[in-house]
């Protein structure tokens, strides 16, 4: 990547031509299988993890996201003890989650840990919050799956007034009230909150109505069926009287040298990852020709850097992006392979979407 702007304390990027996109990546920090197909154990991915980051600064990546589970399938639990840890080991990449649970977290714990993470970082914090797709961190918490909704709504709104700093004043029905300030606070201006919405209209209007960015997760059919949501959220924060804020997308996909050897090594592990929570959830198991398809016209990104490219610069012109994050690890792929994807992805497909986006028109 050619070019790295600093990060700013809003939360997003500096006023650009549509070829400044930032690039980011995202990781569950699934665990990994070695080349020979051996499982790996959850501290060794957590520390691939780490490497994986490291190398995501190397090359020029904007944002280094973890995600936060609580299943034997991925590693990560405490996403800001892994950035904490990159923190030291990078020089210039946002760190950020992708998602902080909010829900069953505490939002003045949340703030606390993420000013700490960064004013130890120089200022590279971010989080982005969100209900979660994954219910095992209510009841390890103690909360009652029944207050789903409420719950994300509350927190939201605490977190939100937290991160305007001064004295918080607030009041709600699921903790006691708060007339507190909070503390540390961040050094310089507010700590950058997106919130990750999954494609409910409700859920597009709540971010604008706090005025926060918004991360679509795209994780299945055609990127362009989201439109709506666009344009809703840039309508609701006019109508609202917010600035228009940034929109994201965080998808799957995978980069190798070929279209054919990117798809060969993400389809067994996207697989096995898809129809493990298939089995919990009910759906049927992923066939080649249903990835096929995602592919081809749907929302995995996989492919040589040219064909990721292309349909990451089609994306970005069809939602009108701010930022792409691509979700690199899709199930137990080894980390061998997922560090040649990042070396590409910062290389050759992030220089090569910024060519694409500076022509007139890009092929579909």
């Amino acid at each position: 990547m050619s070019e790295h702007r600093p990060p700013t304390r809003s939360g997003r990027a500096p006023a650009a031509a549509p070829r400044d996109v930032e690039l980011g990546l995202d990781t569950f920090g699934d665990v990994t299988v070695d080349t020979d197909g051996r499982p790996q154990s959850a501290a060794q991915t957590l520390r691939e993890v780490v490497e994986q980051g490291v190398v995501a600064d190397e090359v020029g990546i904007h944002v280094f996201n973890v995600g936060e589970h609580h299943r034997d399938d991925y590693a990560v639990s405490a996403p800001d003890v892994v950035l904490a840890t990159l923190a030291g080991r990078t020089r210039r990449i946002r760190l950020g989650t992708g998602v902080t649970v909010l829900s069953s977290d505490d939002p003045v714990r949340v703030h606390q840990r993420f000013a700490t993470l960064d004013a130890l970082s120089g200022g590279r914090a971010e989080i982005t919050v969100g209900r979660g797709s994954f219910t095992e961190s209510f009841p390890l918490f103690g909360h009652d799956l029944a207050d789903y909704e409420v719950l994300f709504e509350e927190k939201l709104d605490l977190l939100a007034a937290i991160r305007r700093g001064g004295r918080t004043r607030w009041q709600g029905t699921h903790r006691a009230p708060l007339d507190a300030e909070v503390h540390p606070r961040v050094e310089d201006g507010p700590l950058p909150v997106w919130v990750g919405v999954g494609g409910s209209p409700e859920s597009v209007v709540r971010t604008a109505r706090h005025g926060l960015p918004m991360v679509l997760a795209i994780i299945g059919g055609q990127p362009a069926r989201f439109a709506p949501y666009a344009d809703l959220y840039r309508r609701a924060l006019d109508e609202l009287g917010q600035p228009q804020l940034p929109i994201g997308v965080h998808a799957p996909g995978f980069v190798a040298r070929t279209d054919e050897e990117a798809k060969e090594r993400m389809f067994p592990h996207f697989k096995a990852n898809r129809d493990r929570i298939g089995r919990e959830r009910g759906w049927g198991p992923t066939t080649r020709a249903q990835f096929e398809g995602e592919v081809a016209h749907g929302a995995v990104f996989a492919g040589s850097p040219e064909t990721v490219a292309r349909k990451i610069a089609d994306t970005v012109r069809t939602l009108g992006l701010s930022r792409f994050d691509l979700k690199y690890s899709n199930g137990p792929l080894p980390h061998a392979h997922l560090l040649e994807c990042i070396e590409l992805y910062g290389r050759e497909v992030a220089p090569r979407v910024r060519e694409l986006l500076a022509e007139e028109a890009v092929p579909a």
